[in-house]
């Protein structure tokens, strides 16, 4: 009954105060687009593209912070910067890929650092919403963009699905079949680039990683299913964020780590009873 009562006073205050409801619509869109991006990622193990994406955006906010202009413009345009120049290391370069995500890790956190120590009036503050995540400062216009990015993937995915899988597992097998996975590639890259960047204010550039893969290991744990992977970890992912925003709101702490307990928990769960089934199959 009080749980209930609790749900009650969140739902009211969802259409009371519009940055709370803004919250709520940025977490879902969110999930979705990252267990979207996520299952794509994790099949082509390259979880550590994802977080050297996500560091090296922190240049961008950097510069941007310093330059007087909204930040996440440049974190967009330093992310898909960087996610091409690291898919073009690994095709045209001697460099290896993981090489140059580490250099573009490093690079990109190190430029952000300096550009923001640099910029006057300059607390620590400005840094830690960043890192990780501030989900109250989330604006109608980052729901626009979170809003069609999550259309796009969508019907990319329903369209796309068996090219983007064949690249994700097998890259000779998607060249045998007519992809042109060097177009594909970088279109790949910079579209987790973009996700990344869009979901920075609802994770943080430190714990974004996490709802890019977490999700993707619980839906793995039900599934084989590439399709049904994606299907579970957008679903996954949206109403752990969203459990994750319910939990900061009452218990007052910040929503990203809130929303990785949350997946966190589901994750031990889901493997538990996945443990038990086995056990019992062979009793």
């Amino acid at each position: 009954m009080y749980f209930c009562a609790l749900n009650m006073d969140f739902l009211i205050d969802i259409f009371e105060y519009r940055y709370l409801a803004n919250a709520v619509i940025a977490c879902i869109l969110s999930g979705i687009t990252c267990g979207i991006v996520g299952t794509y990622i994790v099949a082509r193990r390259m979880v550590f593209l994802c977080g050297g994406i996500t560091h090296a955006s922190f240049g961008g906010l950097g510069i941007a912070f310093y330059a007087g202009i909204n930040p996440l413009w440049g974190a967009l345009a330093f992310a898909v910067l960087s996610a091409l120049g690291i898919e073009y290391a690994g095709n045209k370069t001697k460099i290896r890929e993981d090489s140059a995500i580490g250099l573009m890790w490093g690079i990109g956190m190190a430029i952000g650092a300096l550009f923001m120590s640099l910029r006057p009036g300059y607390t620590s503050g400005d840094l830690s919403s960043f890192l990780f995540g501030n989900i109250i400062s989330v604006t109608t216009e980052d729901i626009i963009a979170l809003g069609a990015l999550t259309v796009l993937l969508i019907i990319g995915a329903l369209l796309f699905l068996k090219p983007v899988m064949y690249m994700a597992f097998d890259r000779d097998f998607a060249r045998s079949a007519g992809v042109n996975t060097t177009l594909a590639g970088y279109i790949l890259s910079a579209i987790t680039a973009v996700t990344i960047v869009l979901s920075i204010r609802v994770m943080g550039i430190i714990l974004l990683i996490s709802l890019m893969t977490l999700p993707v290991v619980i839906a793995g744990t039900t599934t084989k299913s590439y399709g049904k992977m994606t299907i579970y970890a957008s679903v996954v992912a949206a109403f752990g964020a969203l459990a994750g925003v319910i939990v900061s709101y009452y218990f007052e702490v910040p929503s990203g780590p809130a929303i990785i307990f949350v997946l966190t928990l589901v994750l031990i769960i889901v493997k538990l009873l996945s443990l038990q089934r086995k056990t019992a199959t062979k009793s």
